[in-house]
């Protein structure tokens, strides 16, 4: 699933390819916008927001976005191959005269007036790389349920926006406790210091093609997609479980050596490593 890291290059890539220019072809492929055109408007910017992308045009319109877990939008340009997934996987088309902007397998799509943007991400909390980040409310927002699994409070938007499952498991690495922790039970030192370094992880990759939590070239993470792996601290095998209410369960690694605490309830099912 996209991060914030990499929703945040997405954003970045669009604003290059379509702000200040004017769009020549325009095709939502949603029911309920499929009649809606946006031809002969300027794209004003491309914004990030946690997970969620906002494409604003020109007539105070914004087209809200969101990748979960295998959407994409690829950039192409003049006479290119449009080479993202098979055609009926093609949820948007914005083009102008020097770039197209594909949006594949999009599970949300909307055409919304940009004054209601906060209808569709005002729910969210501080955003690690956005500029309203506020720690000391992500931290407010994190303490609120004491008794909720750490991992759970982490991915949870609402706390703060733009961690995923591979942010989850490498801090709770970090900061040497399990993802089933309750977050009250976090040490303080560590309590206080979270937000910040979970908005210096995703910074520190914002601009990497390739994720890296380590520092080492080679072993770009600790725990994520490492499982039966020695841990590269302790060399303990690292170790695979779901995480989540049983309605919607994430993959979670964690060393049982370097991260003491709480075991998951279940028992871990087999699965293969997903791709990072």
């Amino acid at each position: 699933m996209p991060e914030g890291d990499t929703v945040w290059q997405a954003a970045r890539r669009l604003h290059e390819a379509l702000a200040d220019r004017v769009l020549v072809r325009s095709d939502l492929r949603v029911p309920r916008f499929a009649t809606s055109d946006l031809t002969g408007r300027s794209v004003l910017d491309v914004t990030a927001r946690g997970k969620h992308l906002l494409t604003r045009v020109e007539g105070g319109l914004t087209l809200h976005s969101h990748l979960r877990m295998d959407g994409s939008w690829r950039i192409f340009a003049p006479g290119q191959r449009w080479n993202g997934g098979p055609s009926h996987q093609i949820r948007a088309v914005l083009a102008n005269a020097e770039r197209t902007a594909v949006g594949y397998r999009l599970p949300v799509l909307e055409l919304i007036r940009t004054e209601d943007e906060e209808r569709a991400v005002g729910h969210l909390g501080p955003d690690l790389l956005g500029p309203d980040w506020d720690p000391a409310l992500a931290l407010a927002n994190l303490k609120q349920d004491p008794d909720r699994e750490l991992g759970e409070a982490l991915l949870d938007q609402r706390n703060l926006a733009g961690i995923g499952n591979v942010f989850k498991s490498e801090l709770c690495f970090l900061l040497n406790v399990t993802p089933w922790l309750p977050v009250g039970d976090l040490p303080a030192d560590r309590t206080a210091s979270l937000p910040e370094l979970a908005r210096k992880l995703l910074e520190f990759n914002r601009e990497r093609p390739v994720r890296n939590t380590t520092g080492r070239r080679g072993q770009d993470l600790y725990v994520y997609g490492r499982a039966r792996r020695p841990c590269l601290r302790c060399g303990t095998a690292i170790r695979l479980a779901e995480q989540g209410d049983g309605s919607r369960e994430r993959p979670t690694y964690w060393c049982p050596t370097c991260q003491p605490g709480p075991a998951p309830a279940r028992t871990p099912r087999a699965r293969q490593n997903p791709a990072r």
